[in-house]
């Protein structure tokens, strides 16, 4: 770290104008939430891999930002040449920098790497002391990262009718009647799975994300798409240009973006819009429509400020709200890898008794006895999560893992985003909570899910501690609640059990889920942070509460859940109610809760999701497999 340290401020010093501080988003030039290994920039500086923070470099100082899900993580990777700043407890990163770099600073940053939002944010911080916000034409951080991952050449696939449930012609035609409602001409896209998701394309440039390295344009009467060309078979290029889609490499977008602000590009297009001319109402509709919490600062900064329009993506809400057949495939999909999960449970309890003698997943008595010819052998996280995975992968239409397996033991659990490394993990501990947050892409739809075991004698503050988020994984997905209500109205629901008995958690507790996408979608939130965006019929939303103990252990739940209308006795205000599906299948742990917590209404509906469990997950598994879940899922008496 000394070095890169030393090279950077060596740059700074040397660049025109020279630079007070050198900003590191986590962000690609598409405000990603996870990167590609080369875009990865603000771990290589600072050694810190969460997928969340931002580095800042001064003359004489290296900070790093990041929220309540990094903390511990952060500070075991962090040398000590980093200061940690804990967002929600320390100054965020623009006051920060307004009150303790000099008057007239110059603090440097790759424009691609932020979005409008954030630079005029800190644009706005930086007024009452004159400091500047510097774009850099070349991103410093490349220029000494010698090593540096290459770029790989990954084939684009069409996302076909019978998984994306509605045509490209379509989604543009829809999009197009929204340029005439806001009086656009235009639409800059630049976030991958929008982009993926309006052309009906899946790439491979991201692990764990179905996306492609690519930017997107929509005019009333034309539409492009910049990517690099080697990735573009044949069969993708006929797909695209028959729906009226021109080609362009990644790196024409920056012209392009400046030709559509002087509307001038439709006159350059070769490929004829398979919607024809779409007239938008008025012969003035020259607003250019960009999201200023996606679309990068250098992209905005070829337009004419005055004809922008700043304002969530068109495709944001679209996107969210499925389609029947999109909805259809997340249930199938939920369903194999519900599979998978119990399968998994079930290899997993008899290796905890065979090698470690654990008492298992339903007793608590070591009654089991170790297997002399394997206490040779050991689990770790990850030999664990490797098998994880090969369970889904033995299922129809996978396509590889949602995001990186969160496989934690003990002390291990109580770091949110944990990821084991093979080399440090710990190894498996039937006296010790084990927590797997886990999920797949499938071509019908994406998983999410959460569940926390004991394979031994959990103390009974463990017990409580589960009980209590068990409570509030069911009041939240108990929920029946008006139109127009958002996620942060509901988030308390989740919290009131925890809050009891004085806990909390300081994560979200629930976020949208793509359908063969992004893992985190917008813009639905359910969480404490207010984000006034109601939830809707046929959206997708994560339920997972946790509770985590510093040093000793974490529990968390999660089930996907589909925003269904509701059938109430009544309808107040003529508004209509909204519901929640539970569209995941895995047990859980009855050794884990204490019963007297419980009121009839929640065992009433553990019993009754557990009936669901065994029915709709028993033609997936074999004869020994639904003994397991049939035990698992005994009915527990009122």
């Amino acid at each position: 770290m000394v070095d890169t340290l030393a090279a950077l401020r060596s740059l700074m010093a040397s660049h025109s104008p020279p630079l007070h501080a050198l900003i590191v988003p986590s962000e690609d030039y598409h405000q990603s939430e996870y990167v590609s290994a080369r875009d990865k920039r603000r771990a290589f500086v600072s050694g810190f891999t969460g997928s969340a923070g931002l580095a800042l470099i001064t003359k004489d100082e290296a900070l790093l930002w990041t929220d309540a899900r990094y903390f511990l993580q952060a500070e075991q990777q962090l040398s000590g040449q980093w200061k940690l700043m804990r967002l929600g407890e320390d100054p965020a990163v623009d006051i920060w920098m307004a009150d303790n770099l000099p008057k007239d600073a110059a603090i440097g940053v790759d424009p691609w790497c932020i979005s409008i939002d954030t630079a005029q944010r800190w644009e706005r911080a930086f007024t009452k002391k004159h400091q500047k916000l510097v774009q850099t034409t070349k991103n410093l951080v490349d220029e000494i990262w010698t090593n540096r991952p290459p770029a790989e050449i990954k084939a684009i696939v069409i996302q076909p009718l019978k998984f994306a449930g509605r045509s490209v012609t379509d989604k543009l035609q829809d999009l197009r009647k929204k340029f005439a409602q806001e009086h656009a001409h235009g639409l800059v896209v630049t976030a991958l799975d929008e982009v993926a998701w309006l052309y009906n394309i899946r790439g491979n440039d991201v692990a764990y994300c179905p996306v492609a390295h690519a930017f997107a344009i929509v005019t009333s009467n034309s539409a492009f798409i910049y990517v690099d060309k080697q990735k573009v078979s044949i069969e993708v290029k006929t797909h695209l240009e028959e729906n009226g889609i021109e080609i362009k490499e990644y790196t024409e977008v920056s012209v392009d973006v400046a030709l559509l602000a002087t509307n001038v590009l439709d006159s350059v297009s070769t490929v004829k819009s398979v919607n024809g001319k779409h007239q938008t109402g008025e012969e003035s509709s020259n607003l250019i429509w960009a999201d200023p919490a996606s679309c990068c600062y250098a992209l905005y900064s070829k337009l004419n400020p005055d004809t922008v329009l700043l304002q969530q993506s068109p495709l944001a809400l679209p996107k969210a709200l499925k389609n029947p057949v999109e909805l259809d495939g997340l249930r199938k999909a939920h369903i194999r890898d519900g599979a998978a999960v119990v399968q998994y449970l079930v290899w997993l309890e008899k290796k905890m008794q065979d090698i470690y003698g654990a008492s298992g997943y339903f007793s608590e008595e070591n009654t089991a006895k170790k297997d002399k010819d394997l206490q040779s052998l050991k689990l770790t996280e990850v030999t664990v999560s490797d098998k994880l995975e090969q369970f889904r992968a033995s299922k129809e239409h996978f396509r590889g893992l949602s995001f990186p397996t969160i496989s934690a033991v003990g002390p291990n659990a109580a770091i949110c985003h944990y990821k084991p490394e093979a080399e440090t993990c710990a190894e498996l501990d039937p006296d010790k909570i084990y927590l797997f947050d886990s999920g797949a892409q499938y071509l019908d739809g994406t998983t999410d899910i959460t569940r926390t075991v004991h394979f031994g004698r959990p103390s009974d503050h463990e017990k409580a501690s589960y009980t209590a988020v068990l409570k509030g994984h069911i009041s939240l997905g108990n929920a029946r609640f008006p139109n127009g209500t958002n996620g942060h109205q509901l988030d308390i629901l989740a919290r009131i059990p925890l809050w009891k008995d004085g806990l909390d958690f300081r994560h979200g507790t629930g976020h949208g889920v793509g359908s063969y996408l992004n893992v985190h979608e917008g813009p639905q939130l359910i969480s404490f942070r207010a984000r006034n965006v109601p939830l809707q019929s046929s959206m997708t939303v994560t339920d997972e509460p946790g509770y985590y103990e510093d040093g000793s252990f974490g529990i968390r739940l999660e089930n996907v859940l589909i925003v269904n209308e509701a059938d109430t006795k009544f309808n107040f205000g003529g508004k209509g109610y909204l519901s929640f599906e539970h569209i995941t299948w895995a047990p859980y742990q009855t050794k884990l809760i204490d019963l007297s917590l419980l009121i009839p209404e929640e065992i009433n509906w553990l019993n009754s999701y557990h009936s669901k469990c065994r029915d709709i997950l028993a033609p997936y598994l074999d004869e020994a497999e639904n003994a397991w879940l049939k035990k698992a899922t005994e009915p527990i008496a009122v």
